[in-house]
Order: structure tokens, then sequence, then C-alpha cells
């Protein structure tokens, strides 16, 4: 069956885009490390003609098929199991961008492009695609959406869900969905494009999608605040929304941890701040001048240090500098990379919950794992924290992983449920919270999850072992 599929797939997309000798190891091993599979075969197709060819292919052979984008995910959701079945799709030749619409302020394109690509294409056209995370020099489009990507611009702009007007989608049997549609009101059904964004590639392969844009903002204000607490975080918050109002389109925070290891790894990096128990990151985007713009948030900034709000803060002077104090909360994970293994927590939780529920997690982990270290950080402003456990200072990060995974896995999502929280935010479930996922979502809405994926992935051939 192998060699006869293997022919097919050859005279579908072409026998240099069907990779099955040599290091395979760009697309079999995750970026964590974590997950390392074996494929059957890598396919590269260059066009949504070559993907519905593939997937007719392997629903004649019965074959299970495995999507890929710039293959950045965190859950392990996107690599082939250790079988040597499965046969690894990567979209990344997928790459155009079709049409950009400067009246309708919208862009279409491939799944396989490179968020970095889209922003600069729609920067290009003088609009703004505000979608943007710290991978977005190499992960895709077709990536962000199955797995329905946050970032930092969540506060105003919203997830990748709602970026996103119109999909096209090859189905389990092969079959092509056009629904690039770049309307902002249809209301003829069910909305499948939202069924498809979210779903890690278990209904369907998104092989391009219509993106909303927005106007380039006049003027972007960035600043760095020092405060004593989580409570002084969420109160700075309160006072940005009520000044700025949508202008706010940023609101990261730090704990100390995750920035002195920023310092330890980086120490070219500089952090224009002392050191705080948290370091907030603050941006607005404006339509006014640059001057009335920045005077506005030197005020909010005044009157959060007169409430004693914050301890101390900086502005960035220029572009150089904002990106500076970007680059500073966005070498956090590789910060942790470098210190080694970590168990990582993708959580949303209601701001107002966030304060209590890190006193208490923290000092739990603290009493059942002495000497664990916590680096917390995240995106306050839309309640996503990346709330991140590191092994004792000495102790061996791949041991304590081990050992303590589970247990730690189980305290802190417990904490989450119990607040109505939430135990994956942005990253998605792939494999790596699978069997969390069918503990703690309701009997329900597992039931209804299993009957949609029922009804358009009967044969369970789409990125088996994912999500359910």
């Amino acid at each position: 069956m192998s060699q006869a599929l293997l022919q097919a797939l050859r005279a579908a997309i072409g026998a240099d885009h069907v990779l099955t000798e040599g290091d395979l190891s760009a697309w079999e091993l995750d970026w964590r490390k974590r997950y390392r599979g074996r494929a059957l075969a890598v396919l590269r197709p260059a066009d949504t003609a070559q993907v519905a060819a593939v997937l007719r292919a392997c629903a004649a052979h019965g074959a299970s098929v495995v999507p890929q984008g710039g293959n950045t995910g965190l859950v392990g959701g996107g690599v082939p199991d250790a079988s040597g079945t499965q046969l690894l799709l990567s979209l990344t030749r997928l790459n155009r961008v079709r049409d950009i619409d400067r009246a309708n302020l919208t862009l279409t394109a491939e799944a396989g492009c490179v968020l970095q690509a889209v922003q600069q294409a729609a920067a290009d056209a003088g609009l703004l695609f505000p979608l943007s995370l710290a991978a977005e020099g190499s992960c895709t489009i077709g990536g962000n959406l199955a797995t329905n990507a946050g970032g930092t611009q969540v506060l105003r702009f919203g997830n990748a869900r709602e970026l996103c007007l119109g999909l096209e989608v090859v189905t389990a049997d092969g079959q092509v969905w056009d629904g690039l549609s770049g309307l902002r009101k249809d209301n003829t059904g069910y909305d499948l494009r939202d069924l498809f964004i979210g779903s890690e590639g278990t209904l369907g392969i998104i092989t391009a999608a219509t993106l909303k844009l927005s106007p380039l903002p006049a003027a972007v204000t960035t600043a760095l605040a020092a405060t004593a607490s989580l409570e002084q975080c969420v109160a700075l918050l309160g006072l940005a929304q009520a000044r700025l109002g949508a202008a706010l389109t940023g609101f990261e925070v730090m704990n100390r941890f995750s920035l002195d290891l920023v310092a330890q790894h980086f120490p070219a990096l500089p952090q224009p701040l002392p050191q705080a128990a948290w370091t907030v990151l603050l941006e607005q985007s404006d339509s006014e001048g640059e001057q009335q713009a920045r005077t506005r948030f030197e005020a909010l900034l005044e009157a959060a240090l007169e409430a004693r709000v914050i301890d101390d803060a900086v502005v960035a002077e220029s572009l150089t500098q904002s990106h500076g104090l970007w680059h500073l909360r966005e070498s956090i994970p590789l910060a942790q990379a470098q210190e080694g293994p970590n168990i990582k927590h993708d959580i949303a939780l209601p701001v107002s919950a966030i304060p209590a529920f890190c006193a208490a997690t923290d000092a739990a982990l603290a009493r059942a794992f002495p000497g664990v270290r916590l680096v917390n950080f995240g995106h306050l402003g839309d309640g996503n924290l990346h709330y991140n456990v590191q092994a004792p200072d000495g102790q061996t990060a791949q041991a304590f992983m081990a050992q303590h995974e589970h247990a730690v896995n189980t305290l802190v999502y417990d904490a989450v449920c119990a607040v109505g929280g939430s135990i994956s935010a942005e990253h998605g479930v792939g494999a790596l919270k699978r069997d969390e996922l069918a503990q703690r979502k309701s009997p329900v809405a597992l039931q209804l999850m299993r009957a949609i994926k029922q009804a358009l992935d009967p044969q369970g051939r789409l990125n088996p072992g994912r999500v359910l």
C-alpha cells in the first residue's frame, strides 16, 4: 500500500516534493524538541489543487495526514507520530499574497505565507495587519489560524479568528471549499470559517485566508513601568483603558525572574528600569499626531505615579528604543530555552482573578516543590498568562520535568479551572494537552466536538491523536 500511495503522491505533486530520504528532522522534530516523529514521507504541494490531490490520494489509500506550517507550535500538534505511517503535509510552498483590496481593507494570503511577510505586504500598501507574536519571522498564516493564535495585540484587535473574514479549505476527502469572502456581514447559515479556525488541522486543511486590515496608526508610543504587585498591574490596566480607550494596543506583564533570565542569557539587551517585582510593557497606537499621542501617554504615566499604581516608568524616545523594549519581552521564551526545558502553561483567566490566582498558586508550588522558579509573563490585557515552571537552581531540568511534570500540571490546572479559566489560551491543544482536555472539558462539549469530527473526518485521518 505504501509504495502505491507514494507513486500516486509523486504523480500528484512531483517526485521532487515527496521526500522520503535524508535528514527530515526540520519537519519531524517540533520546536521545543519534545516530540520527534517519523513520517512515511514529507509532502510539499505547490498550490491548493495539489493539496486536494494529496488528500484524495490519502483517502483512497486510508493514509493519515499531519499538516504543518512553520513548525513553531508548542503543543506537539504539527509533527508525525513515530509509526512511520503518517504523511507530513508541509504548506510552506503555498506562500503567495493573492490580493490586497485597499478599499475593503482586506488581504488574501495562502496558508504558507510567513506572518512577517503578510505584515510587510500590508505595510507596503499603507495598511496594518495587527497579528503579532514572537515567532512571526517563521510561523505561517495557516498555522496561526489553525491554532487561533493570539499574540501581543489581542487587547485591541482580537485573536486570529477576529482578523479573518474568509477561508479556503481542503476537506478530508479532497474537496475544496472556497469561502474566501471579504464580507463583514454574511448571515447565511452555519459559520464554517469559525469551525475550521482553531481546529488544529483535525477538520480540514486551511490553504488560504482573507484577512482584515486596518489603517496604519499615525503614532505608536511604548513604555515600561515598574510595579510592586500584580494588583498594581491590574490597577494600571484599568487606568490605561479609561484614559486611552481603544488606543491601548499592548499591555504585557513580566515578573522579576523572567527578566532576570533575559539579563543572564542576553546581557547585551538593555533593561532601562531597576529590578521590580513586576514590569509592565504598555503600547498605544493612535490616529492622532505623534505629539498629541505622546502627551496623553505621558499624562497616563504621571497619573499612575501620583496614584502609586507604578513606582517608575520610561517612555521610548524612538522607534529603535520601542523595538528594544519589545525585544526584552520577546526574549523571555528564548532565555527560558537557554536555561533548559521547562513546564509551560498557556492559561487564560478573568483579569480580576489573576493576582489572587498567582499568589495562591505560587505558594502552593513552592510548598510542593521547594526552590521551584516561576517564569510568569504574558498578555495581562486579555487575561492570558504564560505561567511557566523552571526547575530549582542546580537541579537538572530534564530530571525535574520527568519526575514532576504531571503533578505540576495537575496543581496548576486545578487552580485555573477553579476560577473558570482555560488550560489553553493561544497555543492550542495538540498532543500535549489532549488528555487534559478530555478530563476538564464538559462532557457535552466533548460530545459535540466528536460529532463534528465524525461528520467532517469520518475516517479520522486528519491530524489523528490531536485535540481529541
